[in-house]
């Protein structure tokens, strides 16, 4: 009878608290989309074959709070209005090519980015049957401005990037997107699971030197 009475109050207590525990999940899980963690998926081709069509990213939300964007970097954005039929904060994904100060030219004798007179070799470029992207579509010079960001998708024939809006506008703000914008830095594809990897920096940025004064 002992036992009996004792366990009683146990499980009448755990069915009041499940609610609380429940509301706390929630609430966790709520917190951390909204500042920490959240999952996007791929939704075009611009970022082939580095991204592919519905693959999925987990996106950090908290790390540029402490520091700015790198060269080389995948990053989420909120993409201007300009860069998509006037609908601002559209959610966009590309590649961090060059920062604020740097000089951004097309291209040197073997068709690459230059960035700081640093030739760039980007093995991720799209390719397909033994044909890759070219670079850039054709020749500019630009200099991006303190707090904006240059961005150009893996697949450069497919991509609604920094390049194209300077060739439409050849207004470097327009082509380039300011720091406050960023939504977080995407570091790891993990769906599919066969095709999951960690989403690091291409070692072809190490060696670029910082803006010439």
């Amino acid at each position: 009878m002992i036992d009996e009475q004792t366990d009683k109050p146990k499980k009448n207590s755990f069915w009041r608290e499940l609610p609380i525990l429940l509301g706390v999940a929630i609430l966790v899980a709520v917190l951390v989309r909204a500042f920490v963690i959240q999952t996007f998926y791929i939704p075009s081709q611009s970022m082939e074959h580095t991204l592919d069509i519905n693959d999925r990213v987990l996106v950090n939300k908290l790390v540029y709070n402490f520091r700015s964007p790198e060269r080389g970097e995948i990053i989420v954005f909120r993409a201007p209005g300009a860069w998509h039929g006037g609908e601002e904060g559209s959610d966009f994904i590309k590649r961090v090519i060059a920062v604020g100060g740097d000089r951004v030219v097309c291209c040197d004798p073997q068709d690459r980015l230059m960035i700081n007179g640093h030739s760039l070799d980007e093995p991720y470029i799209f390719s397909e049957g033994g044909v890759s992207d070219p670079a850039a579509s054709q020749e500019f010079d630009v200099t991006i401005p303190p707090g904006r960001l240059w961005m150009m998708g893996d697949h450069r024939s497919a991509s609604g990037d920094s390049l194209e809006h300077w060739n439409r506008s050849q207004d470097i703000d327009n082509a380039t997107i300011p720091e406050d914008a960023v939504v977080g830095r995407a570091f790891v594809l993990f769906w599919p699971f066969g095709r999951a990897t960690w989403l690091s920096i291409p070692s072809t940025f190490d060696s670029v030197p910082g803006p010439q004064s």
